[in-house]
């Protein structure tokens, strides 16, 4: 005799039947999950993640290295064009001084040669004028502090005179030496003598 299964026996097996599947699936993705996290750490996950980093850090250990050869060659290549400059520069001021030099010459000759003063007087105040445009053209200037107040600044005082006139006090009474300028920067100091 065959028994029929009553409509709750057969519900039950169904249900039964599910949970047997949802159980079947969840074991299947946590093993899933569980061989994953294996390989991460298993031994052979660790040695591919050292082996990338070593690779990296063999390509920042070269852009490192070259990067401080260019700049060392930059620093160098800077150095070397800064002297050359210094250079070129000096010798474009005694080439344009040298004319000068031989005017100056020309001078000392005729002194021995002639009796003649006047033209001996001109002849070095040509040269005189000569090297005064030359020292214009390059930026120099005369500075002019004759009875202008005293800067310790930008005047070198030698001494100190007593002076009847109040209105030279403290004001520069007589120029020792001449001061220069370069542009706006003072290259030599004048030396002064100060009233008081």
């Amino acid at each position: 005799m065959v028994k029929k299964k009553s409509h709750e026996e057969s519900h039950n097996e169904s249900v039964s039947g599910d949970n047997s599947a949802v159980n079947k699936t969840a074991t299947e993705a946590d093993a899933t999950e569980t061989n994953a996290a294996t390989e991460e750490g298993s031994p052979a996950g660790e040695n591919v993640q050292i082996d990338e980093l070593k690779v990296k850090l063999t390509e920042m250990q070269d852009k490192y290295l070259r990067l401080s050869a260019e700049f060392d060659n930059y620093r160098k290549r800077t150095l070397r064009e800064k002297i050359e400059l210094t250079k070129a520069a000096g010798e474009g001021v005694l080439v344009t001084i040298l004319p000068v030099i031989d005017d100056f010459d020309r001078a000392m000759n005729s002194l021995r040669d002639t009796e003649n003063c006047t033209a001996v007087k001109e002849g070095l105040q040509l040269i005189y004028n000569k090297m005064g445009d030359f020292l214009r053209q390059n930026g120099v200037s005369q500075m002019d502090v004759l009875d202008t107040p005293f800067n310790a600044d930008i005047h070198e005082a030698v001494t100190n005179i007593a002076v009847e006139d109040e209105a030279k006090k403290g004001k520069v009474i007589d120029v020792i030496v001449k001061g220069y300028m370069l542009n706006d920067k003072v290259i030599r100091f004048p030396k002064v003598v100060v009233g008081e």
